[in-house]
């Protein structure tokens, strides 16, 4: 036998049960992808259709007489709408950053065995996912005894933590070895240096889990503002100030409804779908540089049986 023969990489055979099986998975997850991806298709189809097509043939695949209207309509301000993508890119960036630095070092302590009081104060972070204050308690706790009613800091800090994401980073940071906090206390680091020299870099797969769902929360966020900003800022959240133009076009659309006007040309239905177009763009581009990091945080960072 020659050395190129033995450097020639062998081909494994596969029997027939073996093929049959592949060809069955590779099937059922392209199905399954075009059946996650037809309905984002459907909504940039439906965004730039026509009203009245929609409204006489329903949706479909392809758009039915080709119209802008409906983004037209939502950009009509670029000021508005600049000022609101400003606000929620700077709110995401800030809460995902703050919020990644808070839970990472209150999972890590909180797994600590040298830490005394862990379990009480995990009792407590988990007390508050079965039981709430509820909604009018929080609003005059965040409206007057803190007084940020009208100021962006009422939403930004109630998404800033989340007891389910500090349970799950705690989880995650059992895998980190507790013999890498003891020998960086037998070198002389103290504890920040060794949080954030060596066990951070190990987190990598559970700060991205977390930060993607930091940040689809802050981008996704439209009730709290409701809530606490209202009219009083000039610059909303992206997700309220689309909600304010929906809701301002089905009002006038109703408003008309008993009087003799045509209103099969107002955009509702395109401009619900323009608004989606719009406000998931962004957070779809940004998921796949984080997708393998997320499958990974996810399964490590689960409670193990």
């Amino acid at each position: 036998m020659t050395t190129a023969t033995l450097d020639k990489p062998r081909k494994l055979k596969l029997d027939s049960s073996e093929v049959v099986l592949r060809s069955v998975s590779y099937v059922t997850v392209t199905l399954f992808a075009l059946f996650c991806a037809l309905p984002f298709v459907l909504i940039v189809s439906a965004s730039f259709s026509e009203e009245s097509q929609i409204m006489e043939h329903g949706f479909s695949l392809l758009p039915r007489g080709f119209s802008t209207a409906a983004y037209e309509l939502i950009f009509r301000s670029p000021r508005q709408i600049i000022g609101s993508y400003a606000v929620t890119i700077t709110m995401t960036v800030l809460g995902v950053a703050v919020g990644l630095a808070i839970t990472a070092m209150t999972g890590f302590a909180l797994q600590r065995k040298d830490f005394p009081l862990r379990n009480q104060i995990s009792f407590f972070i988990y007390f508050t996912t079965l039981f709430s204050a509820g909604l009018a308690p929080t609003y005059l706790w965040v409206a007057r005894t803190l007084g940020l009613r009208g100021s962006y800091l009422a939403v930004f800090l109630q998404l800033l933590l989340s007891p389910w994401l500090i349970i799950l980073m705690k989880n995650f940071c059992r895998s980190v070895p507790y013999e890498v906090v003891e020998s960086g206390k037998i070198d002389g680091a103290g504890d920040f240096r060794i949080f954030a020299q060596l066990v951070l870099p190990m987190l990598k797969p559970a700060l991205a889990t977390i930060g993607l769902f930091l940040a689809l929360g802050y981008w996704n966020e439209w009730y709290l503002s409701s809530l606490y900003l209202g009219s009083t800022v000039e610059f909303k959240p992206l997700q309220y100030y689309l909600y304010n133009i929906i809701n301002t076009a089905n009002a006038l659309r109703n408003s008309v409804a008993g009087d003799n006007v045509t209103i099969t040309n107002l955009p509702s239905n395109t401009l619900k779908m323009a608004s989606a177009v719009v406000a998931t763009g962004p957070i779809v581009l940004v998921y796949p540089f984080v997708q393998k990091y997320f499958v990974s945080g996810i399964t490590v960072g689960a409670v193990k049986g």
